[in-house]
């Protein structure tokens, strides 16, 4: 289980503390794509004996963003003095701008909040709908952008209708066919999630907006599973709203995440909490979707730290990004379709993302997912099945591992 005393020393030494510019001097300089992607490996702490594979739920920072909220931390320990506190406006508003040029917006059009739970509820809570209006959900959704909405529903009478699509679907075309069928003329919103993370399939979501958008809905998409994982350009995609975690395919800090509202749509978006630094009256004195950040005392280190997961991200660069957890996606996917495993997620890269899930009996999913991380130290999940999702921290000697895991407990998948 554990790596070779040989690799174990060459990660060490790869895994050194850099700054970012000393990094993207390394990469540039990998002689094939295996150093190159040995070398982001390089730049993340955990031991090779207990490896994570399930971002879909939380990833592991890189070192340099770890040390950011590590080293800015201790700066306000040091000195929580006003005086001293005042430079973090300005890192962060460095952070919004830079996550918003990677979305394709404007930074006005960014809310750094906590997570993407607390960026769906604001939608759903502060979406102006009354008794009798329709809101299409998807059955696949985060309870935070599901059964939220049976929340609300109980509270204002909202008409809540939950689609489910095909579980292996021929394409885009039929999973478009399910929602617009749903649609009525009392449908005010549609809440999907850009990919599943209890399947691992993908919606054509640039069409289902454009789609709603002609009907006049409102279009929110939780992005928690693609954020990071995926190149995005907010402004193609067509929604009204998105949200997403820092913590997830980011590999940011810890409690951190975005919600983007479309410039025009954010007048009419209630926020969730009123807090020091909102204004004097019910007109926010912030700028544009600032006001949904809204929250009293927050974690400045963390924040500022968005910003260096940004530039970690811009190192390597979104489409080499979603290329490489594309390719590990697939790798893995065949290799357990191999093992005679039946696919929950869609072998397509067009309908998946990173997320992986192998079908297994709900009363064997504990003790597989269990002892593929005593037994081989592979760190997956539950959700749907055994959930297993690489991302750019992992290695192929990872997807074999976890492979050769689940050929030892295959008898738990019947």
């Amino acid at each position: 289980m554990a790596a070779p005393q040989s690799r174990r020393t060459f990660l060490h030494r790869l895994g050194a503390a850099v700054s970012l510019t000393e990094l993207g001097s390394r990469l540039a300089a990998a002689p094939n794509e295996e150093f190159y992607w040995i070398t982001i490996r390089g730049q993340f702490a955990f031991e090779e004996a207990r490896v994570p594979m399930n971002a879909a739920n939380l990833c592991p920072s890189p070192r340099a963003v770890a040390e950011r909220v590590t080293g800015l931390t201790r700066d306000i320990d040091l000195d929580c003095s006003f005086q001293n506190r005042a430079k973090f406006a300005g890192m962060l508003e460095a952070s919004r701008a830079k996550v918003a040029a990677q979305l394709g917006v404007s930074a006005d059009e960014i809310a750094l909040v906590r997570n993407t739970s607390e960026a769906n509820n604001t939608i759903n809570n502060g979406l102006p709908l009354k008794a009798g209006d329709e809101v299409i959900v998807w059955d696949q959704n985060h309870p935070t952008n599901n059964v939220a909405w049976d929340v609300r529903a109980a509270r204002y009478h909202l008409v809540i209708k939950r689609v489910a699509t095909p579980q292996h679907s021929s394409g885009a075309d039929e999973l478009i066919g399910v929602f617009e069928r749903a649609f009525t003329p009392r449908t005010r919103a549609l809440a999907i999630t850009h990919v599943s993370n209890v399947s691992g399939l993908r919606l054509p979501v640039r069409e289902l907006c454009e789609l709603a958008r002609r009907r006049g809905i409102f279009v929110h998409v939780d992005g928690a599973q693609t954020w990071g994982a995926l190149q995005l350009d907010l402004r193609a995609m067509g929604c009204d709203s998105y949200s997403a975690s820092a913590h997830k395919w980011y590999c940011g800090p810890k409690e951190a995440g975005l919600l983007y509202v479309r410039q025009d749509r954010i007048p009419e978006i209630w926020p969730n909490t009123v807090a020091p630094g909102w204004g004097n009256d019910a007109d926010p004195d912030v700028k544009g979707a600032r006001k949904f950040e809204s929250l009293g005392q927050r974690d400045d280190a963390c924040l500022a730290a968005v910003g260096a997961t940004a530039d970690f991200h811009q190192l390597i660069g979104p489409a080499r990004l979603e290329a490489r957890v594309l390719e590990l996606a697939t790798r893995l996917k065949e290799a357990l379709a191999e093992l005679g495993g039946k696919l929950v997620s869609p072998r397509e890269p067009a309908l998946s993302a990173g997320v992986c899930v192998l079908a297994v009996p709900p009363a064997r999913r504990q003790e597989l997912f269990d002892r593929l991380y005593r037994e081989h130290g592979i760190a997956g999940a539950t959700n749907g099945g055994l959930r297993l999702c690489p991302h750019i921290y992992n290695t192929p000697d990872h997807l074999d591992r976890a492979v050769r895991g689940v050929k030892t407990l295959r008898h738990l998948l019947a």
